[in-house]
C-alpha cells in the first residue's frame, strides 16, 4: 500500500512566471489516479508542520525572519522566490506531508511526498527554491521521537543535497548518500558522508551500474532502519537544469533499484519527488509517475 502527501496548495502561491515547474504537483495526481496506479483514497492532506520539529533542525531566528518576511533581498534572491506568508505556509505543509509520511511507512513500508525534497535548505538559510528541509525535519523527529535509530538518506536528484550535507555532517545517526551531476549546481560542493559526482552527460549503463554497488554497499556497511529517497527526475537528458543523460526507462530503473533494496531488507522508505524541470511539462510528470509505478508493483 502506498500513502501520499498532496495538497493545492503545493501548486498555488507562486507569482506569474514561476507557476510551469509546478504544474507537475496539479498534474501527477491526476495521472496517477487517471490510469489507476493510485486512488483517490491513497492521497492525504497535511496540515501545517508543528514549529517544535521545525527547530530541531532549522535555526530559530531563521525561521522568525522566513515568519516575519523579513529576509534581506540578498537571502530572498539565494532563494529564487518572492517570499510570501504563502510561500511559507507551503513550505510548512510540504514538511508535515513528509514527516506523517514517515509515520505511515513505519507500519505499511512506503510513503510519497508529491513535493518535497528540498535539500537545499541549511540550518540558518535557504537557496534554490528551498527554505525548510523536510527530509531532514522528519529525520529528526523520527530519531527524537527514538522510532528509529539509523538513518540513511539516498538523493539522487541532479543536484548535490548541500543543505542535507551540512545538516547531518556531525550526526553519526544519519548518513548522507549523494549521487549528483559534478558540474551542476551547487558549484561549491557541501560534502556528504559518500559524494558521487558524474560527469557531463552520463547515460544509463553507466548510472545504473555505479549505482548498484553503491546500494549493496550502503545497506550492508550503514544497517539503517529507515530510509529517505530522494527520487528528482532532473537527472533525465531532457532536462534543462540537469547535465545528465538518463532515458526515462533508466531513471524508472533506478527507482527500482533503489525501491526493491528497501522491500526487500524490510526497511520503510520515505519519498520526496525533488526536482524536475524539462521543457515538456508532460514528459516530468511521466517520469515522476513511473517512481510510482514501481513502487505499486514493490510494495503491493
Amino acid at each position: 500500500m502506498i500513502r501520499i502527501a498532496h495538497h493545492s496548495i503545493y501548486a498555488h502561491p507562486l507569482p506569474k512566471g514561476h507557476r510551469f515547474p509546478m504544474l507537475k504537483y496539479e498534474m501527477l495526481p491526476e495521472q496517477l489516479v487517471r490510469e489507476g496506479t493510485c486512488k483517490r483514497e491513497q492521497f492525504f492532506s497535511p496540515n501545517r508542520v508543528f514549529e517544535k520539529h521545525i527547530l530541531r533542525t532549522h535555526c530559530a531566528e531563521y525561521y522568525k525572519q522566513l515568519k516575519e518576511l523579513s529576509l534581506s533581498k540578498k537571502e530572498e534572491r539565494r532563494i529564487g522566490f518572492p517570499l510570501s506568508r504563502e510561500l511559507i505556509e507551503r513550505e510548512c505543509v510540504i514538511a508535515q506531508g513528509t514527516l506523517e509520511g514517515c509515520e505511515f511507512a513505519l507500519k505499511h513500508g512506503i510513503s510519497f511526498n508529491i513535493a518535497g525534497g528540498t535539500h537545499h535548505a541549511f540550518f540558518d538559510s535557504g537557496e534554490a527554491f528551498c527554505l525548510l528541509n523536510d527530509q531532514a525535519i522528519a529525520a529528526n523527529y523520527l530519531l527524537h521521537s527514538q522510532q528509529v535509530n539509523q538513518v540513511l538518506i539516498i538523493d539522487l536528484d541532479v543536484h548535490q543535497g548541500n543543505g542535507t550535507a551540512a545538516l547531518f555532517r556531525n550526526n553519526p545517526n544519519v548518513f548522507t548518500f549523494s549521487m549528483h551531476g559534478k558540474a551542476n549546481y551547487p558549484f561549491e560542493k557541501e560534502v556528504s558522508d559518500l559524494d558521487i559526482a558524474l560527469g557531463d552527460n552520463t547515460q544509463d549503463s553507466e548510472y545504473l551500474e555505479i549505482l548498484e554497488v553503491q546500494l549493496a554497499h550502503l545497506f550492508t556497511t550503514v544497517q539503517p532502519d529507515f530510509v529517505f529517497y530522494l527520487s528528482g527526475v532532473d537527472v533525465i537528458k531532457e532536462d534543462k537544469l540537469g547535465r545528465l543523460s538518463l532515458s526515462l526507462d533508466g531513471t524508472k530503473k533506478r527507482d527500482e533499484m533503489v525501491l526493491s533494496s528497501c522491500f526487500e531488507r524490510g526497511i520503510p522508505v520515505q519519498c520526496s519527488m525533488g526536482g524536475g524541470y524539462a521543457p515538456d511539462v508532460n514528459l516530468i510528470v511521466e517520469a515522476h509517475a513511473n517512481t510510482y509505478r514501481i513502487a505499486a508493483e514493490i510494495f503491493e
